[in-house]
């Protein structure tokens, strides 16, 4: 049996997720007008996309092994749409366009705050992953 990076089904899964991770992101960033020179959009959809995935990830570890359903699940959901959604190649391109326009204290708070940002909301996302999980397989604890 192939590794399954290079079985034809999973690899059409990631696709497709990513396909419509990337459509969701180019939608959404179209719609989202920027604050002055601040990209707001890509902002957005780097710390909500991490916050999600962040839930997932935690979420499908808690609920079982990587196999089958929940493997699929990963790579659509996971790997496919959420890595087509998030763009951290134009947060590196909207932060040289900053600095090389000379916003650079906006370049620098745009950069350091996706990445903190966008570290906070995964961390909250695996927190409530696992809390919700808790209290799912502990009904009567905490109640």
């Amino acid at each position: 049996m192939r590794p399954p990076h290079l079985q034809p089904t999973l690899i059409a899964i990631v696709i497709v997720g990513g396909a419509f991770g990337t459509a969701a992101r180019e939608a959404l960033s179209l719609s989202i007008a920027s604050i002055g020179s601040f990209p707001l959009a890509i902002f957005l959809i780097n710390v909500v996309g991490s916050f999600a995935l962040g839930l997932l990830l935690e979420g499908l570890v808690r609920s079982g092994a990587d196999t089958g359903r929940r493997r699929n699940v990963r790579l659509l959901a996971g790997t496919g749409f959420l890595g087509g959604f998030t763009t951290y190649s134009a947060l590196a391109t909207d932060t040289d366009l900053l600095l090389r326009a000379g916003d650079i204290g906006i370049g620098i708070l745009y950069a350091v705050g996706t990445l903190l940002v966008g570290l906070v909301a995964a961390w909250a996302g695996i927190v409530i992953a696992a809390s919700t999980h808790r209290r799912r397989n502990n009904p009567g604890v905490g109640a």
